[in-house]
């Protein structure tokens, strides 16, 4: 039997390739693809398959047809992981991730998505199945901002605002630091002007 890291597939060839496959999907986004232009069509479209990888609180990818989709949830922003230590992470960022990988890891879903971001990522609403989203989940439990910034030109969802502010009222999760850096201010002050 082959071993790949800690992990001893079962069921032969059909577990390999999906190993295979997986392994393909948590490369590093800028090996795969290189970005592309956001897209100009309006149009919206479903994708539908697998979670195999939560990223961070607002990313993962998504196995549909045999090919990987990384994922950017419509709407929302939250803490940034670190990009190495050049661009360290912020608070809060790998307990973001965790919440979303508790929603969304290893499920089956229906994606409704609007556009390719100049990344190559699909942008999308994250319906659990059950009535409820995972990007408003997010935001609600106070795990991502509503999306404001370039005053809120990537805002698809109007109730966003009002679960980040009932979650402000009541701490919970990133608001339990008063000083909590929105994520595209921390991308600018920190990474790009170094003032972490």
């Amino acid at each position: 039997m082959i071993r790949l890291g800690n992990i001893v597939p079962r069921g032969g060839r059909a577990a390999m390739a999906a190993l295979a496959l997986a392994a393909a999907c948590l490369a590093p986004a800028h090996a795969r693809r290189a970005p592309l232009p956001p897209s100009s069509q309006q149009q919206q479209y479903v994708l539908a398959g697998r979670v195999v990888h939560v990223a961070d609180g607002d990313t993962f990818t998504l196995l549909v047809d045999g090919r990987c989709h990384r994922i950017r949830m419509a709407s929302i922003d939250a803490p940034e992981t670190s990009k190495g230590s050049d661009r360290p992470g912020q608070p809060m960022a790998q307990a973001s991730r965790k919440a979303l990988a508790g929603l969304v890891a290893g499920k089956i879903l229906r994606l409704e998505c609007y556009e390719r971001d100049r990344y190559g990522r699909d942008v999308c609403d994250v319906p659990l199945g059950d009535g409820r989203s995972a990007n408003r989940e997010q935001v609600a439990a106070g795990m991502a901002w509503a999306n404001m910034e370039g005053r809120g030109r990537f805002m698809r969802d109007p109730r966003m605002q009002a679960l980040e502010q009932r979650a402000r009222r009541e701490r919970l999760g990133l608001w339990r630091d008063p000083q909590a850096a929105q994520p595209w201010v921390w991308r600018y002050q920190c990474w790009k002007q170094g003032r972490c």
